[in-house]
């Protein structure tokens, strides 16, 4: 219940805080994407893929880099005569360059469609100043008090 506790150093050093504080900008951000489901699903689909495919493209890039490092570092002391070596970099350059590309693709469409979802980012920022300034209300008697479950329920009926 406390937003700042403060513990003996003992009790503090056996056992980790978490903080599940909401933020503005960041519930700001789970209303849009919420907001954008609901009005244009295609587009909330289209990111979260987009989104996917990005994270999926760097893991791939960093696995390349890792497997390059695993092959340079047993490699034997003349590297140009290890042929498989040689041709394994070619083919992990070409995976890389070729990987990079689409990543520069995934950004440039992350971009057009961050901008369509931009249409809904003042209901969005509304609903969030709206959820602070009830969450407030408890200052006043503590029977004002909302969980954030209850706020985008109601959320969602004033959409309808």
């Amino acid at each position: 219940k406390l937003s700042n506790p403060h513990y003996k150093p003992e009790v503090a050093a056996q056992c980790t805080l978490i903080n599940f504080i909401v933020m503005e900008e960041g519930l700001e951000e789970q209303l849009l994407a919420l907001v954008v489901n609901r009005e244009k699903p295609e587009l909330e689909e289209r990111r979260t893929a987009l989104v996917r495919s990005i994270n999926d493209y760097m893991v791939m890039l960093t696995d390349l880099e890792n497997q390059l490092l695993e092959r340079l570092s047993n490699a034997p002391d003349d590297i140009l005569s290890d042929v498989p070596l040689i041709e394994g970099l070619e083919k992990t350059k070409e995976a890389s360059i070729e990987i990079e590309q689409k990543v520069k693709e995934a950004r440039e469409q992350e971009i057009v469609i961050n901008a369509a979802r931009n249409e809904f980012r003042d209901v969005a920022a509304e609903a969030s100043w709206l959820y602070f300034l009830l969450i407030q209300l408890h200052v006043i008697d503590h029977m004002y008090q909302y969980s954030l479950d209850a706020f985008t329920v109601f959320f969602f009926k004033a959409m309808e």
